[in-house]
């Protein structure tokens, strides 16, 4: 079956996740992607472990480099780099995370590329912009923190929390990808490349949604909120007489429904809970009434009770019963890839659903070379 990215060829200097992040959602979508790799060091990510797979394999360079080759080119050797160069220019997309300027300095920046080959797109993955910002370190962790989101995360009275994963990558290769989609429409338009730049500081202020709108919009500085919604309610995680409910209520009717599942339909027609505006100013209120009757069961058994009322209602997951609730919906999570060795390696799949171009899983993450 044909691939939508059939025939475009992507040379990939980014390391760590977010440029490898976006790089192998376009592989997946087809696309020919060349890693280059510096020599005895390879990716960062090769060595963040634990965890390690059955072949000693770090987990995390496995997760963003499937359907990828490797090339181990050293950028300081005069040879290596006229071979990079030479890979560049017959690429349709470059993409790197050095420090601004690194690659102007080695002949490889977009203005030095686009001379040889205007039609080159030449995305560029930074922290924090090329402008005052562009020698500040950009990590995960330090983003969430100067960027906000670990002040609207965690419970009200406790310290500032980073999310569970490094999201602000994720959303910045996301991003990065469709600028680099955005880019090859154009140029498939009218022959000419551009420069696509993408930060992870503007990625996170962007991804903030309401709550930066919140702040631009209506002069509100958000905090943390625990588990509960700045704008919704009931919206956030319940204690039952066994284990804990997840309720996400997001209109009159599954309030109502809830209510009436719960055997309290007296409290969809009380004044304080009447509409979602109402039950967010009377939130203690709504979680009091809440509490006390979810307290007769538990959280399991509400849930089946509540599917039935059509109120979005779950326990919490860990990640492998994530993983079994997605087998058992049929969303089949995990594609397995074999090496050229006979093992094989399981990762999560490309969430894109395509009628006529799926994605599609050729390769394994490269082995060290």
């Amino acid at each position: 079956m044909a691939s939508a990215l059939d025939n475009l060829r992507i040379l990939d200097f980014s390391r760590v996740l977010a440029g490898p992040f976006a790089t192998m959602m376009l592989a997946d979508l087809g696309a020919t992607v060349t890693k280059i790799e510096r020599p005895g060091i390879g990716d960062e990510t090769r060595t963040w472990g634990p965890p390690y797979d059955d072949s000693g394999e770090s987990t995390y360079f496995q997760s963003v480099n499937r359907n990828k080759d490797s090339l181990v080119l050293d950028l300081t050797d005069a040879t290596d780099l006229d071979r990079v160069r030479k890979l560049a220019l017959a690429a349709d997309v470059v993409v790197e995370n050095f420090r601004p300027g690194v690659m102007a300095r080695l002949g490889l920046g977009y203005d030095d590329l686009r001379a040889d080959n205007p039609a080159l797109v030449y995305c560029s993955i930074t922290g924090f912009g090329s402008g005052p910002g562009a020698g500040l370190p950009g990590y995960d962790l330090l983003i969430q923190a100067l960027g906000g989101l670990m002040s609207i995360t965690g419970q009200p009275d406790g310290d500032p929390q980073k999310v569970g994963v490094a999201l602000v990558d994720v959303l910045t290769g996301l991003f990065a990808s469709v600028g680099i989609l955005a880019a090859l429409r154009h140029r498939d338009a009218t022959g000419e490349g551009q420069l696509v730049e993408v930060d992870l500081l503007s990625s996170l202020l962007a991804a903030l949604v309401n709550q930066g709108s919140a702040y631009t919009s209506g002069g509100v500085v958000p905090g943390r909120m625990g588990n509960e919604h700045p704008s919704i309610a009931p919206y956030e995680l319940l204690p039952c007489a066994a284990g804990e409910l997840v309720l996400a209520v997001g209109n009159d009717r599954q309030f109502a429904a809830l209510c009436e599942a719960l055997g309290a339909p007296e409290l969809a027609t009380d004044s304080r809970f009447t509409g979602n505006a109402d039950r967010v100013r009377h939130r203690q209120d709504l979680r009091a009434a809440l509490v006390e009757r979810l307290a007769t069961r538990s959280a399991e058994d509400w849930v089946s009770r509540l599917a039935e009322a059509r109120v979005p209602a779950g326990v919490v997951n860990d990640v492998a019963g994530a993983f079994r609730l997605a087998a058992s919906l049929g969303l089949n999570p995990v594609v397995r890839l074999p090496r050229e060795d006979g093992t094989t390696v399981a990762l999560t799949k490309n969430p894109i659903g395509l009628s006529a171009t799926p994605p599609n899983y050729r390769s394994a993450p490269p082995r060290p070379s």
